[in-house]
């Protein structure tokens, strides 16, 4: 393997934002140690690849029960890294078992071998593992990201390398011994703890074939175009500005309540978090006090008390970030309704913020707002509200909320992006394909196209 450098002084750093105190660092591989690392990662694969279906759903079963069995210990984890609120932290913990639960219970249904009629005596197409996956994962949930990749990856005989998030390396080194602890072979999961330059390093290596990541476009491109370079396999989320669509039919108290729940899950940090609220003139108004109301109601705090519904944001700079974004999008017309402003205080935190009136002119109405601020645009018409919904890059989620369904249905058709939820709040089911078009990335997550993205679909042609 060919690294880029061979970095040793940059570190992982452990911080805790809701008290602007280091907990700890860890300091970043050289290029040896990865090496070895990755070396090891493939024999581990090549033995994994042949075992039975029934062995992969059991240690994955295997998971699950490890992380119910020490949920509040991982959740406690997740919140003292990245600030979500510890209600939060637990939901994603269950979330993860699940998932493997998934896994082990459909993997070998999704992967049987397809029949295919041919001139042959017998043709078929089988599934089989591609290898080694690098997955770069992101922080914000620095679980659920890892295991909704990893689950089918493992259940299809691939093993997994992991590149974290710089600033939640315990979640990153609790991941592995999850994987570890549960069965799986040694090396078949492995952490990497190195910098973000060694990436393209990596996905060159003759160890690796296909890479997935979740993050932030700048990210994905330079990704994408070392996986292009190399030839492999690459699967991208990278993040969203969804739509809320609001027509004039919609039960308002449901769309609302909804509406605050998606907007401000992890205090606003989710890719497909209701990030644009697209309201039409008859209710505009009214939908615009009813979310105040509720928004203003928020508890703000400490995220390890079960009480506080917004923590802070993960970092310092994604709270500049934040801010920046709002200030121009006030000096460009847009009313400040209620917060939008950091509060002073210990942490990162940031209050509960809405935007209305937002214009084209403002960075908001093209860029992704990572934190707890809606905004809210005022269409003039319904065919307004979809001209709007699909004036952005990104198309990761979107939402329609209307009491005639069907129609709301036929709406949801003319929307650029990989899910539509009707009268429901969008969320990742690992039931459900999920990833995004434009320049929310590529390839699916989760359910039978997720298990599929990882493998050689082989053609078998017997005479």
């Amino acid at each position: 393997m060919q690294a880029e450098a061979t970095i040793t002084t940059m570190s992982y750093s452990s911080f805790n934002p809701t008290t602007n105190k280091a907990i700890q660092a860890h300091a970043s591989w050289d290029d040896h140690r990865l090496l070895q690392a990755l070396e090891k990662t493939r024999d581990a694969q090549l033995i994994w690849a042949h075992t039975s279906f029934s062995q992969r759903a059991k240690v994955l079963r295997d998971a699950a029960m490890q992380l119910r069995a020490q949920r509040d210990r991982y959740a406690t984890l997740i919140t003292l890294e990245m600030g979500k609120p510890l209600k939060e932290a637990r939901a994603e913990v269950e979330k993860c078992a699940s998932v493997c639960d998934y896994y082990a219970q459909h993997g070998e249904d999704f992967l049987r071998a397809d029949a295919a009629e041919s001139d042959a005596g017998k043709s078929y197409v089988a599934y089989y593992p591609l290898g080694v996956v690098l997955a770069v994962m992101p922080w914000n949930f620095p679980f659920w990201q890892v295991f909704r990749a990893a689950a089918p990856a493992l259940m299809a005989g691939n093993a997994l390398v992991l590149k974290h998030a710089s600033n939640v390396p315990q979640c990153a080194l609790a991941l592995e011994a999850i994987f570890r602890d549960s069965g799986f072979p040694e090396g078949l999961f492995t952490t990497l703890m190195i910098a973000v330059g060694q990436v393209a390093g990596v996905i060159a290596s003759p160890h690796v074939h296909a890479v997935t990541l979740t993050g932030s476009e700048t990210a994905g491109r330079k990704v994408a175009a070392s996986a292009g370079q190399h030839l492999k396999k690459c699967v991208l989320e990278l993040g969203g500005s969804d739509p809320f669509v609001v027509l004039h039919d919609a039960d308002l108290e449901l769309a609302v309540d909804t509406g605050v729940a998606s907007r401000f899950l992890n205090c606003g940090q989710s890719c497909i978090a209701a990030k644009r609220f697209i309201v039409v003139p008859q209710i505009a108004d009214e939908f615009l006090r009813r979310f105040k109301i509720k928004v203003e109601a928020l508890k703000l705090g400490d995220p390890m008390d079960d009480a506080t519904q917004i923590g802070p944001l993960a970092r310092l700079d994604l709270r500049v970030t934040l801010h920046e974004q709002v200030s121009d999008a006030i000096a460009q017309g847009a009313v400040a309704v209620t917060g939008c402003k950091p509060v002073e205080r210990e942490g990162f935190f940031y209050q509960p913020s809405i935007l209305d009136r937002v214009t084209a002119k403002a960075r908001a109405w093209r860029e992704e707002l990572f934190g707890p601020v809606a905004i809210v645009i005022r269409a003039a018409s319904e065919e307004d509200a979809l001209r709007i919904a699909n004036e952005t890059p990104f198309g990761l989620g979107s939402s329609i909320w209307s009491k005639d369904a069907a129609r709301a249905e036929k709406l949801a058709a003319r929307i650029q992006a990989g899910c539509t939820f009707i009268n429901g709040m969008v969320k990742s089911d690992p039931r459900l394909p999920f990833g995004g078009v434009k320049a929310s990335g590529y390839g699916r997550e989760l359910s039978r196209l997720g298990i599929h993205e990882f493998v050689n679909a082989k053609t078998v042609w017997i005479r």
